[in-house]
């Protein structure tokens, strides 16, 4: 064949595509069990930093089984638990679902002295991709007791601040109802009104990231209502 011709010019970037396809394919085969347990670690350590416990990828597995082990499950809309594995719900695929359709994670944490708190979890969309969190609640189904956020995509210094200690620690002692009746957490510019236990300060400069976290939360927080309001009861009895 003429090395110099059409063809073999064609032939030889046919054969290089495909064999570079392969390859990268044998290498992200290769490496996704890492990966998925690099999410599943990761994971692991945005629940326990919901309950103020520090974790890192090297005892992350070991802290989540000590705090919460098998003591998490799925709930519906009507707050009654559901068959399935809470850690494996994906969030982006029940989005897709009406409210009253989708499964709703629980992770039960068994505190030193006895204390128990409940992690929720959310997701939503921020400015320049998904957002989402994990926001632990007391056994009173009311007053939150931490929060954690994540993103995608938002800009640094900007929306990308709801990852910040400073944005998060706002939220403990927070809380979801008021008089019974589903309030939710709003994120206003400026913090709102001094000592309002429903509102905490947006971030400077990410309105539509902060918009888009005060609707997860509303969203999610209305998902888990009857079970909330089953723990309210429960602590009253």
């Amino acid at each position: 064949m003429n090395k110099q011709g059409n063809a073999y010019t064609f032939i030889y970037a046919a054969v290089m595509v495909v064999v570079v396809a392969a390859l990268l394919a044998f290498v992200s085969q290769a490496l996704k069990p890492r990966q998925e347990r690099n999410e599943m670690v990761a994971k692991k350590i945005d629940i326990l930093q919901s309950i103020k416990v520090a974790a890192t990828s090297a005892d992350a597995e070991q802290k989540y089984e000590e705090v919460i082990g098998a003591h998490s499950y799925i709930v519906d809309f009507s707050g009654n638990k559901v068959e399935g594995v809470a850690f494996d719900v994906d969030l982006a695929v029940e989005l897709r679902k009406p409210a009253e359709e989708r499964l709703y994670p629980v992770y039960e944490a068994h505190l030193e002295g006895g204390e128990v708190k409940y992690i929720l979890q959310l997701r939503g969309a921020g400015l320049w991709g998904p957002i989402w969190g994990y926001v632990s609640v007391n056994s009173d189904g009311n007053s939150i007791y931490g929060a954690t956020f994540g993103h995608k995509g938002e800009t640094p210094g900007l929306g990308a601040e709801i990852e910040n200690d400073g944005f998060q620690d706002q939220f403990v002692g927070k809380q979801i109802f008021d008089n019974g009746t589903l309030k939710s957490i709003a994120v206003v510019k400026g913090g709102g009104s001094a000592g309002n236990v429903h509102q905490v300060d947006a971030v400077s400069g990410g309105t539509i990231t902060s918009q888009g976290l005060e609707n997860m939360l509303g969203d999610f927080f209305k998902g888990y209502e009857s079970f909330l309001k089953n723990l309210e009861r429960a602590s009253h009895e």
